[in-house]
Order: structure tokens, then C-alpha cells, then sequence
């Protein structure tokens, strides 16, 4: 019989790219103003490489009375604000902060670097040095591939603000976009794996079709995002695909499917995902473990950030 911390361990042999929660780790360690100023040279450092999609109005509709807020400070009040957010002090602002999906956030963040840039939000102070500890920490941003670069963007800001609960049901999220139309929608084709379910997940999120995707899972099924733990329920795994899953594109390539115990099959696919936020050029690597019930029910599936490139080509078992 199958356990969530059984499940969770199918395709041990999987390298993720461990590299994403180190670097968050110190990242997390350094002072708020080196936070800040690491956060906008990574934009900056970015911004030459990858080309960073402006935010839709829909969704900083949220953010924008905070941003108006922020624009009509002073230069010393916004750098305030600023660091507030790195602190994670009990402000206003950054109780509104927290309960933003993280495309507002990233957004955000989008929209004071613009501002800054064009010199309407406080710039980092002339002549600022980065400490040692945060330049060896943009050093290693540098030094990953530029998919692991925006999960680790990702992660410098999703944890600022102040949530007093750090509970569920408060966060904000951005209008749920409708799903394509049939007619629209592109099939995946996964070499090696010939599985309906497999296919109709792909196929189903690619669609933004969430009501139909969740359908997949078992009741009591589960699903883990990178570097984080198994979100369990459909009505959990429903809140997260709205959340922050909207107009991503699953580009899986190849997989293989094995049977396991009590008639369950285990199926590894690998592939590429690409996200709103950066240019079509722009993938993660990434390997989807499913893990299916004799009737083809999701009752665990993980993503996972792959270590390298040549992870898609393998497939040892």
C-alpha cells in the first residue's frame, strides 16, 4: 500500500537542482539592504539575458494602490517601504504584501525596478558595494542556468512581507484566466509514454483548464512543487494550479512507464516549462513523477527542478 512519504520517493535516482534551495538559504541570511540591492542587480543582470515580460494590468490591479502609495513618498520613504518588506516588519504595506499570489509579487518588484530605473523610486545609493556574503550569493545566480535563475528570483521574493497567520485562504491572486477554447489547443507528444491521464494533465494545464485538470487526482491525491512539501487534496492542489500555475507552458518530451506494486504505475516524463514572466526562449528544466492507481487516477505527482540540462536525456532507472 502506498504512503505520501512512499510515493514521494519513486524515480530516487532524479537530480534536482539543489543548487535553487542553498542559494535562497543565504540569500535569506543577508542584511535587507543587501537583499534589496542583490534583487535589483539580478534584475538588471537579467534583464540583458532574459527578456522579463511587463506584467498584465488584470493582474496588478491588486498591487497598483500600493504602488501609487509608494510612488508618492519621498526617496527616503520608499527606501523604507522598501526595506520593511526585507525585514518582514509589521507594516501596512507588508501585511498587504503577503497575501499577494507571487506573479503580483514578481510584478511588483517588475514595476518599482522600472521605476527606479527611471528615477521615480529610490535607486540604490551611489557608490553602494554589495557585501562578500551577497556578492558570492549573485555570483552563484550568475552561475546557474537562466531557468534556475527565475525559480531563485522567485524565491528572493515570495517570502517578504508580514503574514501574521502564515495560514491559507487570505492570499490574492490575479483574475483566473478562462481556459483556451478546444479548438485552440495544442496536444503534447511525449516520446516513450502512451498515457491518457499523463497526456490530459499536460495537455489540461496548458489550457488553463483547472476545473477538468483536477479531475485527474484522487480525492486524497497529491502534488509537489519544487523544493517545497506535497500539497494534498484536490481542493489544495485546485487553489495552487490557480495560483500559480496560470499560462504556463509544459513542453514535455520524452518518458517511460513502469508498473509497480498493488497495480499502480509509476511514470517519469521530462521536458521543459516556460512561464509568463520571461520569453519563450526561456525554459526550466524540470521531470514530472506521477505515480497512478490502477484506474489512472493521480494519487502523487512531483515536479522537479532538474540539476542540468543532461537530466532530460536520462533515464536510468
Amino acid at each position: 500500500m502506498f504512503t505520501l512519504d512512499k510515493a514521494s520517493q519513486i524515480f530516487p535516482g532524479t537530480l534536482s537542482a539543489d543548487v535553487v534551495p542553498a542559494v535562497t538559504a543565504r540569500f535569506r541570511l543577508l542584511s535587507a539592504e543587501d537583499q534589496l540591492a542583490l534583487i535589483w542587480y539580478a534584475y538588471l543582470e537579467m534583464g540583458t539575458t532574459i527578456t522579463i515580460a511587463a506584467p498584465g494590468a488584470a493582474r496588478m490591479q491588486f498591487a497598483e494602490p500600493v504602488l501609487n502609495q509608494i510612488k508618492a513618498m519621498n526617496f527616503a520613504q520608499q527606501s523604507q517601504v522598501m526595506c520593511d518588506l526585507a525585514n518582514s516588519s509589521d507594516t501596512e504595506i507588508c501585511r498587504t504584501y503577503s497575501t499577494w499570489s507571487v506573479n503580483i509579487k514578481l510584478g511588483f518588484w517588475y514595476q518599482l525596478g522600472q521605476w527606479m530605473a527611471a528615477g521615480l523610486v529610490a535607486p540604490i545609493p551611489e557608490g553602494y558595494k554589495l557585501s562578500a556574503n551577497a556578492a558570492a550569493v549573485l555570483s552563484s545566480v550568475k552561475g546557474v542556468e537562466q531557468g534556475q535563475q527565475i525559480t531563485l528570483l522567485r524565491n528572493f521574493v515570495v517570502d517578504m512581507g508580514y503574514d501574521p497567520a502564515k495560514g491559507e485562504g487570505q492570499r490574492v491572486m490575479e483574475p483566473v484566466a478562462a481556459p483556451t477554447p478546444e479548438e485552440l489547443r495544442k496536444k503534447v507528444f511525449i516520446e516513450g509514454v502512451i498515457n491518457t491521464t499523463v497526456n490530459n494533465y499536460m495537455n489540461l494545464l496548458n489550457a488553463n483548464d483547472f476545473d477538468n485538470l483536477i479531475q485527474l487526482f484522487l480525492p486524497d491525491g497529491a502534488l509537489q512543487p519544487p523544493f517545497q512539501k506535497p500539497i494534498v487534496g484536490t481542493e489544495a492542489i485546485l487553489r495552487f494550479f490557480r495560483e500559480d500555475c496560470q499560462n504556463l507552458q509544459l513542453l514535455p518530451e520524452r518518458g517511460y512507464a513502469e508498473p509497480t506494486e498493488g497495480g499502480f504505475n509509476q511514470i517519469k516524463v521530462t521536458g521543459k516549462v516556460q512561464t509568463p514572466w520571461f520569453g519563450a526562449g526561456i525554459g526550466m528544466n524540470v521531470a514530472w513523477r506521477f505515480l497512478l492507481n490502477p484506474e489512472g487516477k493521480i494519487y502523487f505527482v512531483a515536479i522537479d527542478l532538474l540539476a542540468s540540462p543532461a537530466e532530460l536525456l536520462k533515464f536510468a532507472r
